[in-house]
């Protein structure tokens, strides 16, 4: 370590460490095996080795409330006392020039001083913050009665400190700003800290060096030149407890005095009756400010994590200096990477004064967005949700980082407000706007990150995003001019979800279904809300919803549910009325329902809610979240779709035609929009066999992932209402795939009943959840993001509704059902055509 040239480059036996990464990996971080974790800005992973000490600590010792004077809470108090000291003097803080808070996170030690300081005077204070400072920092401005000032550079910071001698003083200043940028990586002077303790009196600093200290030593040993207040979280550094301090110089420690709000342990005596008076504990800052019961079990955590990180990895300058040459090797390689006509891949967000091998300058995260051969913009969304597929953990978006991002960006204000009037939301799909992105990838790394790490994401980019030749994906494969007589199609399977992001209900042949323009009946007309929240459950959070199966069996009336493997013995069943009048049939039928607002694909919906704990505890048990069954409600609108999800638009139902369905309602005269109950994006999604089979053609062609050989997938991952297969009339025909692209509508059976073709399905990462068993896989994602991507989606399967003259009575007086029904011809028209 001392002594090393700081370019040399971290080789794979850890040497920064007594031993191996690789070594300290297998043992105690279990969780990694099959993972590449890259966000360790968000947090650190905790050793298995700490949590088996603390374990092993909670078991042995009885630990009571500190605010007792019991053996068991003197302990407690004891072992508070001795980890408030050690952890100050791991940031070389001396007990007699600093105390240390503790809080919940570093958010809450900002919200703390910013308190204090408003009530430190009665006019307030003023407040300054860095551009890039982290939106925790940015909330204090709201506090600042005085005013408030962003600094947009470090030039405007320098020439502020340069004249905060001749500024008229109306109360108490801070300025707060990042030790390092959780945005960027980008590290800021600390010696801004001394300089305006010496230019200005009343004026106070605050550093947040949560981000810092993750992978970095702070060293507080010089008080002079120390922030007045500094804030971070534990769990950056140890991955657990989660718990976060604040560090308070004793001399700036006054502004706390003023402070209103007391709780329990703050004080020494409080009276209730005739004078309202109390008198505060006066003997430390810390015991001013700690109201109520510290949670000291996080704190006596604290004590093997100090203890298991030093075990591991000796000193935060030997994570500092292993962090330091990772990020400097995945640096280099990012911006050396290239498109095949020379065009750079990844776009990184660095100052130019940062260096990846300067430790006060840049710390191991690196900001970037990647661009196609022709300089378009890759979405930030899609790269995240593609690379959670291959188990590869990033970050995207603003990062909790808004001014830094826009700055990054190019975003002014009005760009923002903009966005915000045109529906973006933090943590939303909106990637690119005005014909750029409007978030920023993130990958940043922690003391147990090694070169296989690097390797791996650099190989996911390589695989997936750069361009070796003009042409990576053909969205449509070149057809012939002469269509038609080649081969016809016919529906091969009708599939009806009646639970949202459930199994399948597969219409058995020869039975007619009907279908509506909401869809087919049936489809999507349940979901499963969370009990808290009100929101709808998908697949994506929970994989199991596939094992959970309905039936809809007409002749009894009921939809029948079962959940679990298919076949196995602990299969449960519930029953639910179809008929919403009939309460004869099933003994689930005295359910009672209420109406809850709930979220569905953005939309907040108004359903019927099952509140009897048969009905909850059927699925809360089996998915291990608490939820219960809920119902697109009768005399309700419909959610409308053209083709995609429209933003918040209803309509009302239609009249039903099958047993149970929406009872009849008044009409209305939309009809430039399509009716959907809670489906995602359109009344009807329908995909090819061909299509399916050329894909899997494909994936299994691939190269393997490690060991494991590349296996088909079945057509029921991209839970179509209709496949259609095509016929072939002749021996030598071959199966054209993907020519569903290219049509414009279709008519289905007898009486040829037309759907005009909304557009093509985008598709997700839920399409890697085995239908069958409910696990999670890779494929048909990976392949499909490399084949079937048309600008930032990726797209599979095509969104149908039905043809509609304009006419009220078409679509609400018809007396004929319009059904479909396995084995109908399926008659397409192109459009070319």
């Amino acid at each position: 370590m001392a002594g090393r040239d700081k370019h040399e480059s971290v080789v794979d036996n850890g040497r920064y460490y007594l031993e191996d990464v690789d070594v300290i990996r297998e043992r105690e971080y279990p969780l990694l095996k099959g993972t590449t974790y890259l966000d360790h800005a968000g947090t650190t992973l905790y050793a298995k080795s700490l949590i088996e000490s603390f374990s092993r600590d909670l078991l042995s010792n009885l630990y009571g409330n500190p605010h007792s004077m019991s053996a068991p809470s003197q302990l407690s108090t004891q072992r508070v006392d001795d980890i408030r000291l050690r952890a100050l003097r791991f940031f070389n803080a001396d007990p007699e020039e600093f105390d240390l808070v503790f809080v919940a996170n570093a958010t809450a030690a900002i919200k703390l001083v910013a308190d204090s300081l408003r009530e430190s005077t009665p006019q307030g204070f003023w407040y300054g913050y860095h551009v890039d400072a982290h939106t925790s920092l940015i909330g204090a401005r709201e506090l600042a009665d005085i005013g408030n000032r962003c600094f947009m550079t470090d030039g405007e910071v320098e020439r502020w400190i340069s004249e905060l001698d001749t500024e008229p003083v109306h109360g108490p200043r801070l300025f707060a700003y990042p030790a390092q940028s959780n945005m960027s990586g980008r590290r800021f002077p600390l010696g801004w800290c001394e300089r305006i303790r010496n230019s200005a009196e009343n004026t106070y600093t605050l550093l947040d060096v949560a981000s810092l200290v993750s992978t970095s030593p702070l060293d507080l040993s010089d008080a002079s030149a120390a922030p007045d207040f500094a804030v971070l979280s534990f769990y950056k550094i140890f991955g657990f407890p989660d718990l976060g301090a604040l560090i308070v110089r004793k001399s700036a420690g006054h502004i706390f005095d003023k402070r209103k709000f007391f709780g329990g342990g703050t004080v020494d005596m409080v009276l209730t009756q005739g004078a309202q008076w109390h008198a505060k504990k006066q003997s430390s800052i810390h015991e001013r400010l700690e109201d109520g019961t510290l949670p000291f079990h996080n704190i006596i955590a604290l004590g093997p994590a100090f203890e298991t990180h030093e075990r591991l990895f000796g000193s935060m300058a030997n994570v500092s200096s292993h962090t330091r040459s990772l990020a400097k090797r995945l640096y280099d390689r990012m911006t050396a990477l290239r498109h095949h006509n020379g065009e750079r891949v990844c776009h990184v967000y660095r100052s130019p004064r940062s260096d990846y091998t300067d430790p006060s300058t840049q710390g191991p995260i690196l900001a970037f967005n990647l661009q196609s051969s022709q300089g378009a913009w890759i979405g930030k969304s899609e790269v995240e949700r593609l690379a959670s597929v291959r188990s590869i953990q990033i970050r995207s978006g603003t990062l909790c980082n808004p001014g830094g991002t826009a700055a990054s960006l190019d975003w002014t204000g009005a760009d923002m407000l903009r966005h915000f009037s045109a529906g973006m939301r933090c943590g939303d799909d909106h990637d690119i706007m005005d014909g750029r992105p409007t978030g920023i990838l993130r990958v940043s790394l922690g003391a147990m990150s090694n070169s296989n790490d690097i390797n791996t994401f650099m190989a996911f980019i390589e695989e997936f995003y750069v361009e070796k030749s003009p042409n990576m994906c053909a969205l449509v494969p070149p057809v012939e001019t002469n269509i038609a007589p080649r081969s016809g199609f016919h529906v091969e399977s009708l599939s009806v979800y009646p639970i949202k992001s459930c199994g399948a209900f597969k219409v058995p042949d020869g039975q007619r279904w009907e279908v509506r323009r909401e869809g087919l009946a049936w489809d999507r007309e349940w979901c499963l809300i969370h009990q808290g929240t009100g929101a709808a459950l998908n697949q994506k959070r929970y994989p199991r919803m596939a094992l959970i199966r309905p039936f809809i069996d007409l002749h009894r009336g009921v939809l029948r549910i079962t959940r679990g493997p298919v076949h196995s013995p602990g299969q449960k069943t519930l029953e639910i009325l179809l008929d919403r009048e009939n309460t004869n049939l099933v003994s689930t039928s005295l359910c009672q329902n209420s109406s809850k607002s709930s979220t569905v694909c953005g939309d907040q919906v108004v359903v019927q809610a099952y509140s009897s704990p048969a009905v909850s505890s059927f699925f809360s048990d089996f998915l291990d979240v608490p939820c219960t069954l809920a119902r697109f409600p009768p005399q309700s609108s419909t959610r409308l779709a053209e083709p995609k999800r429209s933003s918040g638009g209803r309509r009302s139902p239609l009249c039903p035609t099958m047993p149970g369905s929406f009872p009849q309602d008044t009409p209305t005269s939309e009809t430039e929009q399509n009716p959907i109950l809670l489906s995602n994006e359109s009344p009807i999604l329908l995909i090819s066999r061909s299509s399916v089979n050329q894909l899997n053609e494909t994936i299994k062609g691939s190269p393997s992932t490690g060991n494991v050989r590349k296996k088909a997938v079945a057509a029921d991952v991209f839970r179509a209402n209709i496949v259609v297969a095509e016929d072939f009339p002749q021996r030598a025909s071959t199966e054209r795939p993907y020519i569903e692209d290219r049509w414009e509508s279709v008519c289905i059976g007898p009486e040829d009943i037309q759907f005009n073709v909304l557009g093509s399905c985008q598709r997700c990462q839920m399409v890697c959840i085995d239908q069958l068993t409910g696990v999670r896989g890779e494929e048909p994602y990976s392949t499909l993001a490399k084949t079937r991507k048309s600008g930032n989606k990726i797209y599979f399967g095509r969104h149908l509704s039905l043809f509609s003259s304009g006419h009220a009575w078409d679509d609400y007086d018809n007396p004929t059902p319009r059904t479909v029904m396995v084995g109908d011809v399926v008659s397409p028209s192109y459009d070319h055509e």
